[in-house]
Parts: C-alpha cells; structure tokens; sequence
C-alpha cells in the first residue's frame, strides 16, 4: 500500500492546502484529494511541482507500507 504523507509535510511547513495550491497552481481540489488519500493516481508533474514548492524529495511525500 502506498501512503501519501503530504498532510504530514503541510503540517511540518505550517501551510494550508490553500497555500499549496497558490503556490504550486495545482487546483485546490487535487491538494485535497492528495492530502486526504482519496487519490489511486499521481501526476508526476503535480508531484515534481509539489516538492519543488515544499524543497522536498518524493519519498518525503509517498511511502511504500507492507500489509
């Protein structure tokens, strides 16, 4: 099961999905859907933006947990 951490991260900044959408321009309802696990897929550049706006690195946002 892979797990997105971007609530995780969020809260280490101290950013709201708001600020993560102004910042990245990625719709507020895509944020959402990252930042609660709702979404099956990813965009890469969704994701390359993310970690761009968040001076992060992919597996500070995705984590890969045995069942």
């Amino acid at each position: 099961m892979i797990r997105i951490l971007l609530s995780k991260k969020l809260g280490e900044v101290r950013w709201t999905q708001a600020d993560l959408a102004r910042k990245t321009g990625i719709r507020a309802a895509t944020i959402n859907e990252l930042y609660n696990e709702l979404t099956e897929r990813v965009n890469l550049a969704h994701l390359e933006l993310i970690c761009e706006a968040l001076d992060c690195d992919i597996p500070d946002l995705l984590k890969i947990e045995k069942r």
